[in-house]
């Protein structure tokens, strides 16, 4: 089971049918994947998303979505151990999702289809980024891509 919260920062907040939407599409995503954990996504300004772009990859420039997993260690970040009989105390978090909703309304807007459609792609695309899928490649693109068309079929967000 997947736990998740959406929060908004300096935006009016979504409705409860697209937070609903949201985390249909995070919660199909988890099952197929077969992970369970805790998930925060939080929708954005532009402003707010291009400062977090900068920052964090060094790109100056507002995006439509960012992933910050937990489970991936940094460079200089410390390595945390927790004794086998304990690990069940502690929930798996997965990590952060930021989505910019300007940025999906317009996206939704260029590509001729709805905005469910477009936050349902970038809550699954930055889910998968949290389980360490990326685009780098073809290939890996190919997969990537693939199984956030599933995950959207199966929720019925076609194009």
């Amino acid at each position: 089971m997947l736990s998740i919260e959406v929060l908004h920062e300096e935006i009016e907040p979504i409705s409860e049918h697209l937070e609903d939407l949201i985390k249909r599409c995070l919660q199909a995503s988890a099952e197929r994947e077969e992970v369970s954990g805790e998930v925060v996504v939080t929708l954005v300004t532009n402003e707010r998303i291009h400062e977090l772009n900068r920052d964090y990859r060094g790109v100056d420039r507002p995006t439509d979505v960012l992933s910050f997993a937990m489970n991936e260690a940094g460079e200089e970040e410390m390595e945390i151990f927790i004794d086998e009989d304990e690990i069940d105390q502690f929930p798996n978090m997965l990590g952060d999702i930021i989505i910019s909703l300007p940025k999906a309304k317009e996206q939704a807007d260029d590509y001729g289809h709805s905005l469910e459609r477009e936050l349902g792609f970038l809550a699954v695309h930055g889910f998968l980024h949290l389980l360490g899928y990326d685009h780098q490649t073809e290939q890996e693109e190919k997969e990537m891509f693939s199984r956030q068309e599933e995950v959207l079929q199966q929720i019925g967000l076609t194009r």
